[in-house]
């Protein structure tokens, strides 16, 4: 058994790339060209995608010209015949992943070519490899490497001994043929160095044969089984002994490889990176003799003579010294390839979840970061997220200055109106929900003429401590303390989780199943994905929104959100959708792009509040004046609107589904598509794992979802975990089914382990 590397030494290549980053992404040295049209990439992605030929064409003619997946989805069905935004990107991502995978194609046939070695066989294996581990594992053979006992054996002639053996059916031994190649003044100087010559050639010959190294390959993949063991070290520390305790249900584990879920996958890869299992790959007996027979074949050993023996051993050692750990470690970065796609997409779906959660709305928001030692930091923000105040209480020990953090809280609510208490949910958090209760029971403020109802809810503060940090929180607050910044986020992503939570690294909230342990180019250029569409799904209010918010709407890049924003500040709002026409450097094809996204309140064009986009206007006006209406009385009038036959307006520019969604927008302009927001309050009397007990109820919300089982909060300070055997009466296969994260649920306690910090729930019959 070996250690081994489960990364490729290749350059980065991510295999699924958004369009942003990609096509669109200006702040790159140059705009990627376009692409000619490839008639054999527009049929394999009409295959794998299950979508005709010409919706292929159409989205990569619109992609190449640099439309975003957004735009395309919403403002381009006619050319597409209907493509959703999910298949449009499976397709920009699979555009992408396949041009590279011709890309190095191309270089590996090159390569291969200049040393002479490029057969018909090996080009057709190569032209039909469809995954980049396929490329590599068929160029792997004829890499650069040190000078092999293979290229010296073959330098001294003994490629043709090697060819004797094999063709012979006679009587003589290896031993016997081999003397005759022993020279003296080489490094092959006697029968013994002469047989490890020969030996190394055949080995070599196993690795470079193509269709050999596809079969076995094929084999180990369907029928290996993947068996974990524990590294003993003598001295370990106990930092190490705790950490290796975290993987002891695979110190003894096997498993097939191909039926290893993405989660397991991910926590072995781990095991093997931090030092604590070892991994190896392995056939049954049969199997592996098997695939000995399989090599005697390709190889064209003979099956009886005096080479037959030492041939067929050599087989089997250059299976188990050469081809098969070669192929092992093919299948490792496979296996960590496929966990990654599903780590990753997994992360995406709990982001949208989070970024598209019910915000509370522009609301006074009183803000809480708990503590006990360094006190609860409390930030007032008003109903558009503008600081108006801010203090530090110490109602917790070891001050306890209970009544004082009340009087400063009351004071802070009347003063400012305050309508929600959004409470994090870090250390103290419970502990500052008793304070608040408190409050909101004060009679004062009940009776209090002036004084707003409160209400009080826990915000996650997952990644509101990497904002405070950050460079974009200290120009915003460059003289506020890093933790009532920290105060200020909470407040905001509940107001408005979206327009906060983009300020935020997405892999810094959290929501991920080994999401520190998957190709963080990868997962940075898929969530960045994630973002886009969600901001575009929702809208932006051009007159309010952060440059940081700005750059993620479709044909917007950092320099013009900036530009925007700086725009904004010299000459005040925007009146209209066309004024974005004098910003700098924002031309015809990105306000093409951005324009039906941003949202202009109280605009001199009622449209330019609404997801039209402005190359329709005539055609609202066409319909307006049809029925002798004005567009203003348009807008809202439900009834109306639904005697209106979209097919009377069609035309090779606007056909009838974009004609729809108009109507569809005209009847709701600009509506919000979150879901209505509604607080969640935890058991009182439970603050931590001591207090809960087995068949106990609670209510709790969901913070994290993964393929195995959804993490729930129930006010704690530790999630459980409702495996996925206990989401649900019926047999679930994946969680994201059942809940997503920000869902209020009702769990049972099953277990409690306090030592390790896990407690496991269940939904099922609740």
């Amino acid at each position: 058994m070996f250690l081994f590397s489960v990364r490729s030494t290749q350059p980065h290549r991510p295999d699924k790339i958004c369009a942003r980053s990609i096509l669109m992404n200006q702040t790159q040295p140059a705009r990627q060209q376009a692409i000619p049209l490839d008639e054999q990439l527009s049929s394999q992605l009409s295959q794998q995608l299950k979508i005709k030929p010409i919706q292929v064409e159409a989205c990569i003619r619109l992609l190449d010209d640099g439309a975003s997946v957004p735009f395309i989805a919403r403002y381009r069905k006619e050319q597409t015949q209907g493509l959703d935004d999910t298949q449009l990107r499976q397709l920009e991502q699979q555009l992408g992943y396949l041009r590279q995978l011709n890309q190095r194609r191309q270089s590996i046939i090159q390569a291969i070519q200049q040393q002479g070695k490029l057969s018909p066989a090996l080009q057709q294996q190569l032209a039909n490899a469809g995954s980049k581990s396929e490329l590599e594992q068929l160029y792997l053979p004829y890499k650069s490497q040190r000078r092999s006992k293979a290229q010296s054996a073959r330098e001294a002639g003994l490629e043709k001994l090697l060819d004797t053996c094999l063709k012979s059916r006679g009587h003589q031994s290896v031993a016997t043929l081999a003397a005759l190649f022993v020279d003296p003044k080489t490094d092959f100087s006697d029968i013994d160095t002469v047989l490890e010559g020969v030996a190394a050639i055949l080995h070599a010959r196993m690795a470079e044969h193509p269709s050999l190294s596809t079969q076995l390959r094929h084999q180990l993949w369907r029928d290996g089984v993947l068996r974990s063991s524990k590294i003993n070290r003598k001295a370990a520390s106990k930092e190490e002994t705790d950490n290796a305790a975290k993987f002891r249900d695979y110190f003894d584990y096997a498993e097939q490889i191909r039926r290893l879920p993405s989660h397991r996958a991910l926590a072995l890869l781990r095991g093997v990176q931090t030092g604590i299992l070892r991994l190896k790959l392995q056939l049954e007996p049969q199997q592996e003799q098997q695939s000995v027979q399989q090599i005697q074949r390709a190889l064209q050993v003979p099956d009886h003579g005096g080479c037959h023996q030492w041939l067929t051993e050599q087989c089997l050692t250059g299976w188990h010294k050469k081809l098969q750990p070669q192929l092992q470690k093919v299948l490792f970065n496979r296996l960590q390839e496929q966990a990654d796609a599903e780590a990753i997409r997994v992360f995406g779906v709990n982001l949208k979840q989070l970024l598209l959660a019910a915000p509370a709305g522009h609301k006074a928001t009183l803000a809480l970061d708990p503590g006990f030692r360094n006190g609860v930091k409390v930030a007032t923000v008003d109903a558009n997220g503008k600081l108006l105040d801010h203090a530090v209480i110490y109602p917790h020990p070891p001050q306890n200055n209970w009544q004082p953090a009340l009087k400063t809280l009351k004071q802070l609510c009347q003063q400012h109106h305050v309508q929600l208490v959004a409470i994090g949910n870090g250390t103290a958090s419970r502990e500052t929900e008793q304070l608040v209760s408190e409050l909101i029971a004060d009679p004062a403020l009940t009776t209090d003429s002036t004084a707003m109802p409160l209400t009080q809810i826990t915000v996650s503060e997952a990644g509101a401590s990497v904002y405070s940090a950050s460079e974009l929180a200290a120009n915003e607050f460059p003289d506020l303390d890093v933790s009532i910044r920290g105060a200020v986020s909470i407040a905001r992503r509940l107001q408005d989780p979206l327009a906060e939570l983009v300020k935020i690294d997405p892999k810094a909230i959290g929501v991920g199943q080994y999401q520190h342990d998957v190709d963080q180019t990868r997962l940075a250029d898929h969530l960045r994905c994630v973002v886009e569409d969600c901001v575009n799904t929702v809208g932006v209010d051009l007159n309010s929104a952060s440059a940081v918010l700005l750059q993620h709407v479709s044909g917007i890049t950092p320099t013009l959100a900036a530009n925007i924003v700086s725009y904004r500040d010299q000459h005040g709002r925007f009146n209209s959708r066309t004024e974005l026409n004098k910003v700098a450097r924002l031309g015809p094809k990105a306000f093409e792009q951005a324009a039906g996204f941003l949202r202009i309140s109280q605009a001199r064009q009622p449209l330019d509040n609404s997801a039209v986009h402005p190359e329709a206007y005539p055609l609202v006006s066409a319909i307006a004046a049809r029925n002798q209406r004005t567009v203003e009385s348009l807008i809202g009038d439900s009834a109306f609107l639904k005697t209106i036959n979209p097919a009377d307006f069609a035309d090779p520019q606007f056909g009838i589904p974009t004609i729809e969604d108009i109507l569809i927008e005209l009847d709701k302009p600009g509506r919000d598509p979150r879901p209505e927001f509604s607080p969640v309050r935890f058991a009182d009397g439970v603050n931590s794992i001591a207090d809960l007990a087995v068949d106990m109820r609670l209510p709790g919300v969901v913070t994290n979802v993964t393929n195995f089982g959804a993490f729930v909060d129930i006010g704690v300070h530790q999630d459980g975990l409702v495996h996925i055997s206990q989401l649900a009466d019926r047999f679930v296969k994946d969680p994201h089914q059942v809940v997503s994260p920000g869902d209020k649920v009702t769990v049972k306690v099953l277990q409690i382990d306090p030592q390790r910090k896990r407690i496991a729930l269940t939904i099922k019959g609740l």
